[in-house]
């Protein structure tokens, strides 16, 4: 199967999927309908365009570093205008996700195209949002989504890597993508655009949320729990 990787990486993200009038939330992961607007604007479709392609891809999400939540207060007052309400927008600072994606090869590699030569500037979920480039990080050859997520090299920044020596990742994918023994905590959210026109409509999905060893290796306390051998203190009975 083909899987195409992102790296979605900038100074602030902001992945919201119930927000709603003065208080703009963020999920601590990027969601399937903000990747999906994120590759529609790299091949240039409009908000009204069909979509349908789109809707079927694999989706898993790796944590590679989890960010810092901040709030953004504003307001806006014009000269003959009557003052907004004031909203709370929240980002994730410093942030760096994994995602995979799991279609036809030919669909894939329009994507990967299409990311490296976006029509539309790219965003991560909302315009005040640019990433860091490249974000495609091209095709891989695996048999599932988890797979990828499970082998591809850890994406954190150095600091945070010294900081948090191989500590397991947090993985939020499709639960019909994960095997039953990585099954963890399985919940549902909506998040699958069924359109991005005027009338927004979503459908809901079920995702399974587990951690996977880190792919650069354990971290220093867990190498030496591994090397102190099993010990039975009353083996002299």
């Amino acid at each position: 199967m083909s899987i195409l990787l992102l790296r979605l990486s900038g100074p602030l993200q902001s992945w919201g999927s119930s927000s709603r009038f003065t208080i703009r939330t963020t999920q601590r992961e990027p969601t399937k309908s903000a990747v999906i607007g994120l590759l529609a604007s790299a091949q240039g479709r409009q908000r009204g365009d069909d979509i349908e392609d789109l809707l079927h891809l694999s989706f898993g999400v790796r944590i590679d570093q989890p960010g810092i939540l901040v709030n953004d207060m504003q307001t806006e007052h014009g000269a003959n205008v009557k003052a907004m309400p004031l909203t709370n927008r929240y980002y994730l600072s410093d942030a760096k996700f994994l995602v995979a994606l799991g279609a036809d090869s030919a669909l894939l590699e329009g994507l990967d195209q299409a990311l490296r030569h976006p029509r539309w500037p790219l965003y991560l979920g909302r315009r005040a949002c640019p990433p860091d480039y490249p974000v495609s990080l091209g095709l891989v050859q695996e048999d599932r989504v988890d797979q990828a997520l499970r082998t591809h090299p850890w994406m954190a920044a150095s600091w945070y890597k010294r900081r948090h020596q191989g500590c397991r990742l947090e993985v939020v994918c499709d639960a019909d993508c994960v095997k039953d023994e990585d099954n963890g905590v399985v919940s549902s959210q909506a998040d699958v655009p069924l359109s991005f026109g005027a009338a927004r409509r979503y459908a809901v999905r079920t995702v399974s949320r587990y951690r996977i060893p880190n792919p650069d290796g354990p971290g220093p306390d867990e190498r030496r729990t591994k090397a102190v051998p099993d010990h039975d203190p009353m083996s002299f009975f």
